[in-house]
């Protein structure tokens, strides 16, 4: 019997992405658990997709192609999920804030943090503050990851950390921020829960987040 475990595992990390949808869908004629699959193949594949990253051993090409490849699969997964078995590690609001119109590092994260069990909602970009903050009231996530690609979008971040608290429900929530200009000295000044410099970082910090 073919181990499909190993072999969704492996078309993950190999960013084998025109192969996945059917190698899920064999395992699961063969009569895989649809929940093992996406824990036992395609999380456990991501974490070592996030291991290489951070040692250098790939890029940030080959992680976006695996993050596609595990997204792909997830999308046939995930209908068939019931009960208990449909529940996340956490919901995340991803967004660029306003004023930027980059997304490619913003999608990179959602991938990877839906490929690591986490319910998350891209809000796209250039979002204004008074949107992002109607979308945590209604959606009331664990997590908001700010990302800017642009200095003159930087002050955003501050604006929906400051708005957060003034609307009373900044304690609830954990902000984590990201984006070519930003760097842990900034999170830290704005007030931000942390700063993840890539994706990887980005999974580990709401992994971190959800154990407070």
């Amino acid at each position: 019997m073919t181990d499909y475990m190993d072999v969704i595992k492996n078309a993950v990390i190999g960013g084998k992405h025109g192969e996945i949808k059917g190698l899920v869908q064999k395992a699961l004629a063969a009569g895989f658990d649809p929940n093992a699959l996406i824990n036992d193949g395609l999380i456990a594949a991501m974490d070592v997709v996030g291991k290489d990253f951070g040692t250098g051993k790939i890029f940030v090409p080959e992680m976006l192609v695996a993050a596609v490849t595990m997204k792909s699969g997830l999308d046939i997964l995930k209908p068939l999920l019931v009960g208990d078995q449909a529940q996340s590690r956490g919901t995340v609001i991803m967004a660029t804030v306003k004023g930027d119109l980059h997304d490619i590092g913003k999608n990179l994260v959602s991938m990877m943090l839906e490929g690591a069990g986490f319910k998350t909602i891209d809000l796209g970009v250039d979002l204004s503050v008074e949107r992002l903050l109607d979308k945590v009231r209604e959606i009331k996530p664990q997590v908001v990851g700010l990302s800017a690609l642009l200095t003159t979008s930087m002050p955003e971040m501050r604006r929906v950390i400051e708005e957060l608290g003034a609307q009373g429900i900044r304690g609830s929530i954990k902000v984590m921020v990201g984006g070519a200009p930003v760097d842990r000295t900034f999170a830290a000044k704005i007030g931000a829960d942390g700063y993840g410099a890539n994706a990887a970082e980005a999974v580990e910090l709401a992994r971190r987040f959800m154990c407070q």
